[in-house]
C-alpha cells in the first residue's frame, strides 16, 4: 500500500473492470479498450455480448478477463432469455457475466422469481463469475437488502450497484449497506458515475472490491498524484455524495423518489444541501 493507505497502481488496476457499454461503440473502440486493459493491467474488460468474441481474440494471450452483461440494462427479459444470453457469451469467451435482476419482480415482492432468475444464470455460467446488478436507484434501502440476500442465497459471486443507465450510479452509502449484508466472502462491485480517483477511493473504502468504470485510465493516472499525500483525497460535502440528493422523479418510481426525499428531509447534513427545495 502507498502513503496514506492508498492501493498501489497494480492493486487498483486489479479492482477495475474497464468498461465500454455504449451501444454505438465501434470495433475500433473495443480494440482500444482491450489495448488499454493490457497496458494498465485491468482485471477485466466489460462489454456488450456482441463484442465478446472480438475481445476474447484480442486478449487470449493475456490474463485479462472478458466480462459481458446479461439482461442489460433493464433486467426485464424472461429467465430463459438470460440463460441463453449467458451461455452464448460464455461460448464466445466470456469468463464473467454481470446480470441485471428482475427489478419489477423484486419491487412486487415476488422474491422466489428473483432468486430463481439469478440461480438460472449462475447455473448457465458453469462456474464463471456472476455479478448481480441490483440497480440501487430503483430501490429503497430495504429492497437493496433483500436483493443482496437473494443474490447471496442464489450463490452469485458479487452484488453490483448499478448499470450506469438507471436513476443514479454508485454511492458509498449503498456500498456500505451491500457489504454489510453479503459479508466478507462475497464481492461488491460499484459501478456508475465513477469518474476519478477520489470517487474510486471513496467506494473502495466503503467496501467495494471491484469497480466498473469507463474512466479507468483517468483513475489510475489520478493515483500517481494521490499516492504522495493523503491530502490529495478530497472528502466531499455530505449531500454531494448522498443518494438522496440525486433522487429524480423523472427516472425513479414515485414512491422511491418520495422515499429518498423523506430521508433527505430528516438528514442531519441537510444544512449542506444548497440545492434542497422545501
Amino acid at each position: 500500500m502507498n502513503v496514506g493507505g492508498f492501493p498501489t497502481k497494480e492493486e487498483l488496476a486489479k479492482m477495475i473492470d474497464h468498461t465500454l457499454l455504449d451501444p454505438s461503440s465501434t470495433y475500433s473502440k473495443i480494440e482500444k479498450l482491450c489495448n488499454e486493459a493490457v497496458k494498465y493491467g485491468f482485471v477485466a474488460v466489460c462489454i456488450n455480448p456482441l463484442h465478446v468474441r472480438l475481445a476474447s481474440e484480442l486478449l487470449k494471450s493475456t490474463a485479462i478477463k472478458v466480462c459481458s452483461v446479461i439482461g442489460f440494462p433493464f433486467g426485464a427479459t424472461p429467465t430463459k432469455v438470460k440463460v441463453f444470453e449467458t451461455r452464448y457469451v460464455i461460448e464466445d469467451g466470456a469468463e464473467e457475466v454481470d446480470m441485471v435482476i428482475n427489478i419489477g419482480a423484486l419491487r412486487s415482492g415476488d422474491y422466489e422469481r428473483v432468486r430463481n432468475d439469478i440461480e438460472a444464470v449462475v447455473e448457465a455460467a458453469s462456474g464463471s463469475i456472476v455479478k448481480v446488478i441490483i440497480e440501487t436507484g430503483y430501490l429503497t434501502d430495504e429492497e437493496k437488502v433483500k436483493a443482496c440476500q437473494l443474490a447471496k442465497g442464489a450463490r452469485a459471486h458479487f452484488v453490483k450497484t448499478s448499470t450506469g443507465f438507471g436513476p443514479f450510479g454508485a454511492f458509498s452509502s449503498d456500498v456500505k449497506l451491500m457489504r454489510k449484508v453479503v459479508g466478507s466472502k462475497m464481492g461488491v462491485k460499484a459501478a456508475g458515475g465513477i469518474r476519478d480517483f477520489n470517487d474510486a477511493l471513496r467506494l473502495i473504502r466503503a467496501g467495494a472490491n471491484r469497480l466498473g468504470t469507463s474512466a479507468s485510465v483517468s483513475i489510475i493516472e489520478g493515483l500517481e498524484w494521490a499516492k504522495y499525500s493523503e491530502a490529495w483525497f478530497i472528502e466531499e460535502i455530505p449531500c454531494k455524495i448522498c443518494a438522496s440528493r440525486h433522487s429524480n422523479l423523472a427516472k425513479q418510481p414515485k414512491e422511491v423518489y418520495r422515499y429518498y426525499k423523506s430521508k433527505c428531509r430528516t438528514c442531519p447534513h441537510r444544512k449542506y444541501n444548497v440545492f434542497y427545495e422545501k
